[in-house]
C-alpha cells in the first residue's frame, strides 16, 4: 500500500493511544485467565495494532507504544510472577512486581521486536509486508531471544478442545502465528472501515475533483464494504481452519486400546522447606516429608492398585545414591527398602552429582534392582537454579543470594519403567521448566517414549495459583504435540493425569494434600508432523524474515543504482515517443508467445485431471513419508515405483496432451490466426467481444473468447496472458472487453510477469540439482559399504555400480520433487492470499516468494545435506 493511503488511520492523541494500550492489555489479561475467555485471544491485540498504525510516521511514538504495551501486558498477564519474585527475594510482592514491570521489555522482548520490524517494513514496503514481517518477527523473537518463562500466546488456546489439536501440526508457535494474523486482519478491517467513513464525512475530492457531498453522495458504501470483507474473511477463516483440523484430527485418532499404565501421584503439600528447617531443624523436616510420602505411596499401591508411584520435584532434598553423610546413606537405603516392599517402581525428584557438578534430577528406582538411573533437568530456572558461567560472579551472588549452582542436563533421555507384570515401558521424564520446551518432548518421542512423566515444584505459586494453572496448560501441549499420555505430579498443585488430546482427566486442587491415581492407555503413539519436522514454524518464520530483509536490502541497492541513471535514461527516451506510438500495434503483437496451447473442453479436462492427479499424489507421498508411513519406508524401490506410477506417468501424459495441442499464434490484418501444420483457423478480430480468463488455472493459465453473437468460441487458449492478448487485439483494431481482474487472474499475471532464469528450468531443478546432491551422498555410501569411492565397481563390476548410482540419483530426484512441491504449494497459497487481499502487492510478493523458493531449494537442500554429513 502506498504511503498516504486513505485507509491509514489519522494520528490519534496520546489519550487515545494510551486507551488502546490499556484495552489490549486488559483483553490479554482476561484471555490468560482461561476458560471461555480463550476466544479473546483472536481480538486482544487489535486496539494496540491500531495504535501502532497511527504511529507509522514516528519511530519515537512507535517505541513508546511498544514499551507501554510490554509494561501493561506484563502487569495484566503476569502479576503472579512479580509477586513470586518479591516473595523469593524477600522484598515484598509490590516491589517484586515493580521490578518485573521495569524490566518488561526484556521479559517480553517480542512486543518491542514486532513493533520495530512492523514499523520499518511498513515504511519501505507498505502495510501488507508490515503485517507479514511483524507477525513472523514476534514468533522468531519468542523462540530465540532469552526469556524466563517460555510463554507464548498460543498457550491460551488450551481450553478449546478442537483448536488446540493443531499443535501436533504447527506447535504452539504456529497457534501464536494464527492468533497474530487474525488480530492483524481485524485491525486491517477496522482501519479500512474507519478510513472509508472519514473520507465520506470529509468530502474528499473524487477522480474529477468533485466532492462526495456535491457529486457522489452515496458512492463509498459498497466499495468500502467490499474492502472490509477481505480481511474479515481471513480473520474468520483462520480459527475455522484450526477448528476444522481439530475435528478431523480427533476423528482420525485411533481409540485408546492396548496396555495401560496406572500411576499414583503423591502431592504432599509440604512447602517452604527453608522456613521449616529454621523452625524445626533439617532432620525433622526430612523425616516428616519422607513419612508423609511413604504413607501416601502405601495407599496408592495397596488400596488403589498403582503400578508406578511418582513424587514431586526435589522432594528428596539431597543427592540420592551419592550420600554426603552417613545419615544420607541411611535415608537412601530406607527409600530403596520401601520400593522393594511396595513391589512397584518409584520416580521422584532429587539431586545427582558428577564430580563438582550437581544436577536437579529425577531418580528411577525399581523393586529388586534399586537405582535404575537418573534424568538430569535440562532447563534449570535462570537466576534461581542456575547462572551461566560468564555471569556467575561474587557480586551477582551477593545481589541474588538464593541463586543455586545446579548445572543443566544433556537433553531428553528415555528411561525404562519395569512394571510388576513384566513389561518394560519407555517413558520420558521432564522436570518443571523442561515441560515448556517443545523439542525436549519431541526428542523423547523420537527416542521411542510411550508416556510423559512430568514433575514440578510449583510452591511459589501458592498464593496466586494462576501461574500453576498456566504451567499445567503448557505441559498439556506437550502431550498434544507428541500424542503421548502424561502423568504430572507437583508439590502442592496441580497434579494431573493428561491424555493424548491434552485433556486433563483428573487433577488435584492447589494447596491441598492429595493423592491422584490415574490410568491411561499407552500404545505406540500415532505420527505427528511436529515429531517428524520438529518445531518447524519458528524456523520457517526466521527464513521468511531473513528473506524479507534480504529483499529489502537488494531493493534499496537497486533504487540507489537506478537513481544515478535517471537523467541519462530520460534524455535518451525523449526522442523515441513518436516512433514507439506508431509501432505499438506490431510491438504488442510481437510480445505474445509464438506458440500457444489450443484446447477443446475435452482436452482441457483430460490435461487438468492428469496434472491434478500427479501433483496431489506427490503431496500425498510427501506428507506420508514425513509422517513415517511404513509401506513407503519399506525400501528404496517401493517409493520410486509409486513416484513413477502416480506422479511421473500422469505428469508426462498431461505434457504430451498439451504438447500435441500447441499451435502458432499470429494477430494481424484484422485476424487472429492459429496454425497447426497445414491446418489454419482464423477468427476476425472485430468478432471477439470479450476475453474471459479461467477462474481455475488448470492445466495452466488460459482464457476463453466470447464472440459478438454471444456464444463462446469452440477453442480455448492457454499459455499466454489474458491482458496481453486483449491489448494486442485492441491494437489490431478489435474492441474486446475483459472482465474486472479476479484475484486468480491477478495472481496469474504476477506469476507470468516474474522472469524465469535458468534455475527455474526443469532440467536444473529436477536433473542437475538432484545429481549434485546424489554424488556426495553416493560417495559416502560407497566408503561406508565398500571401503572406497569405487568399491562397488571393484567388487561387483561397473553395471552394479552404475545401477546403484542411478538409484541414488532417482531417489534424489524424488526427494527434490517433493521439496519443490511443498515449496510450490506454500508459494502459490501465499501469493494467492496476497493477490486476494492486496492485489497491488501481488507482483512484489510473487517476486520475493520466488526468490525465497529458489534459495530454499538450491541453497537449503545442500546446506541440509552438509549438516547431515558433518553432524549425523
Amino acid at each position: 500500500m502506498k504511503r498516504g493511503s486513505d485507509t491509514r488511520p489519522r494520528r490519534s492523541g496520546s489519550g487515545a493511544a494510551a486507551a488502546s494500550v490499556l484495552a489490549s492489555a486488559l483483553l490479554c489479561g482476561l484471555y490468560a485467565q482461561g476458560g471461555a475467555a480463550w476466544m479473546l485471544g483472536f481480538i486482544a491485540l487489535v486496539p494496540w495494532l491500531r495504535a501502532l498504525e497511527g504511529a507509522r510516521d514516528s519511530r519515537g511514538r512507535m517505541f513508546a507504544l511498544a514499551y507501554a504495551f510490554s509494561v501493561a501486558y506484563t502487569a495484566a498477564v503476569f502479576p503472579w510472577f512479580g509477586a513470586a519474585i518479591g516473595r523469593l527475594a524477600d522484598v515484598g510482592e509490590v516491589a517484586g512486581l515493580l521490578v518485573l514491570l521495569l524490566l518488561a521489555p526484556l521479559f517480553q522482548p517480542q512486543i518491542v521486536v514486532m513493533a520495530w520490524v512492523r514499523h520499518e517494513t511498513g515504511r519501505r514496503r507498505g502495510s501488507g509486508w508490515a503485517v507479514a514481517a511483524g507477525t513472523v518477527s514476534w514468533v522468531v523473537a519468542e523462540t530465540w531471544l532469552p526469556r524466563l518463562l517460555g510463554d507464548t500466546l498460543g498457550h491460551g488456546l488450551h481450553p478449546s478442545l478442537h483448536l488446540r489439536q493443531a499443535a501436533d501440526l504447527i506447535g504452539t508457535a504456529g497457534l501464536t502465528l494464527v492468533l497474530l494474523l487474525t488480530n492483524e486482519a481485524l485491525a486491517r478491517a477496522w482501519a479500512l472501515r474507519a478510513g472509508a467513513r472519514e473520507a465520506g464525512e470529509s468530502g474528499e475530492p473524487g477522480p474529477a475533483g468533485e466532492t462526495a457531498s456535491a457529486a457522489r453522495p452515496a458512492r463509498p458504501a459498497r466499495p468500502a464494504l467490499r474492502g472490509v470483507l477481505r480481511p474479515l474473511a481471513i480473520a474468520l477463516a483462520l480459527p475455522l481452519l484450526l477448528a476444522a483440523y481439530g475435528v478431523l484430527r480427533l476423528a482420525s485418532l485411533p481409540p485408546p486400546t492396548g496396555p495401560t499404565l496406572r500411576v499414583g501421584l503423591v502431592q504432599s503439600n509440604i512447602t517452604d522447606y527453608e522456613r521449616l528447617r529454621r523452625e524445626r531443624g533439617s532432620g525433622a523436616v526430612v523425616r516428616e516429608v519422607l513419612d508423609t510420602h511413604y504413607a501416601m505411596s502405601h495407599d496408592a499401591v495397596v488400596r488403589q492398585g498403582a503400578q508406578v508411584v511418582m513424587w514431586s520435584e526435589t522432594v528428596y532434598p539431597t543427592t540420592f545414591a551419592q550420600p554426603k553423610s552417613e545419615a544420607g546413606a541411611e535415608l537412601d537405603r530406607e527409600i530403596v527398602g520401601i520400593v522393594h516392599a511396595a513391589g512397584v517402581p518409584f520416580v521422584f525428584g532429587t539431586y545427582d552429582r558428577d564430580g563438582p557438578s550437581e544436577y536437579n534430577a529425577a531418580a528411577f528406582v525399581a523393586p529388586g534392582v534399586g537405582l535404575v538411573g537418573f534424568y538430569r533437568k535440562t532447563r534449570p530456572f535462570p537466576f534461581t537454579e542456575h547462572v551461566p558461567a560468564w555471569l556467575d560472579t561474587a557480586w551477582l551472588r551477593q545481589l541474588l543470594p538464593w541463586t543455586g549452582r545446579w548445572q543443566p542436563g544433556h537433553g531428553a533421555r528415555v528411561m525404562p519403567l519395569r512394571l510388576a507384570d513384566g513389561r518394560e515401558l519407555p517413558v520420558l521424564p521432564l522436570i518443571c521448566l523442561d515441560a515448556v520446551d517443545t523439542m525436549l518432548a519431541v526428542d523423547g518421542a523420537r527416542l521411542g517414549a510411550q508416556a510423559l512423566l512430568t514433575m514440578s515444584n510449583d510452591a511459589w505459586f501458592t498464593e496466586r495459583p494462576q501461574g500453576a494453572a498456566l504451567h499445567l496448560a503448557v505441559a498439556a501441549f506437550r502431550s498434544i504435540e507428541t500424542r503421548l499420555p502424561q502423568f504430572r505430579v507437583t508439590t502442592n498443585g496441580f497434579s494431573a493425569v493428561i491424555d493424548a488430546q491434552g485433556t486433563v482427566l483428573a487433577s488435584s486442587r492447589m494447596g491441598e494434600r492429595s493423592l491422584v491415581v490415574g490410568e491411561l492407555h499407552v500404545p505406540v503413539p500415532p505420527p505427528t508432523l511436529l515429531v517428524a519436522w520438529g518445531n518447524w514454524v519458528p524456523r520457517l518464520c526466521a527464513v521468511l524474515l531473513a528473506g524479507l530483509f534480504g529483499a529489502m536490502a537488494v531493493s534499496a541497492w537497486r533504487t540507489r543504482s537506478a537513481g544515478r541513471s535517471v537523467a541519462s535514461a530520460g534524455s535518451a527516451t525523449a526522442g523515441t515517443d513518436a516512433a514507439g506510438t506508431a509501432s505499438s500495434s506490431s510491438v504488442l503483437a510481437a510480445s505474445l508467445p509464438a506458440h500457444v496451447v489450443v484446447l477443446t473442453p475435452a482436452t482441457r479436462a483430460i490435461a487438468a485431471g492428469l496434472r491434478v492427479l500427479a501433483r496431489s499424489c506427490l503431496l500425498w507421498m510427501t506428507v506420508s513419508l514425513l509422517l513415517g508411513d511404513q509401506p513407503l519406508l519399506a525400501g528404496t524401490l517401493a517409493p520410486l515405483r509409486m513416484f513413477a506410477a502416480l506422479v511421473l506417468a500422469p505428469e508426462a501424459a498431461a505434457w504430451l496432451v498439451l504438447r500435441a495441442s500447441r499451435a502458432s499464434l499470429q494477430i494481424g490484418d484484422g485476424q487472429l490466426r492459429l496454425q497447426r501444420g497445414a491446418r489454419v483457423v482464423e477468427l476476425p478480430v472485430h468478432e471477439i467481444a470479450a476475453v474471459r480468463a479461467w477462474r481455475l488455472p488448470l492445466p495452466l493459465e488460459g482464457m476463453s473468447l466470447q464472440r459478438a453473437a454471444g456464444e463462446r468460441w469452440s477453442w480455448s487458449l492457454a499459455g499466454l496472458s489474458a491482458l496481453a492478448l486483449q491489448r494486442a487485439l485492441q491494437a489490431a483494431g478489435g474492441k474486446p472487453g475483459i472482465d474486472a481482474p479476479t484475484w486468480t487472474q491477478v495472481s496469474a499475471e504476477a506469476r507470468a510477469a516474474v522472469p524465469r532464469g535458468r534455475l527455474h528450468q526443469p532440467w536444473a531443478r529436477f536433473l542437475l540439482l538432484p545429481l549434485l546432491l546424489a554424488l556426495p551422498a553416493f560417495r559416502l555410501h560407497q566408503h561406508i559399504a565398500f571401503g572406497g569411492t569405487f568399491g562397488e565397481w571393484l567388487t561387483f563390476g561397473p553395471q552394479a555400480y552404475g545401477v546403484a548410482l542411478l538409484l541414488w540419483w532417482a531417489s534424489w530426484i524424488m526427494a527434490v520433487a517433493m521439496c519443490a512441491a511443498v515449496l510450490r504449494a506454500g508459494i502459490e497459497a501465499t501469493a494467492a492470499a496476497v493477490a486476494w487481499w492486496r492485489p497491488q502487492q501481488a507482483l512484489p510478493a510473487r517476486q520475493l516468494l520466488e526468490r525465497i523458493g529458489v534459495l530454499a531449494l538450491f541453497a537449503g537442500l545442500p546446506a541440509w545435506l552438509l549438516l547431515r554429513l558433518l553432524w549425523p
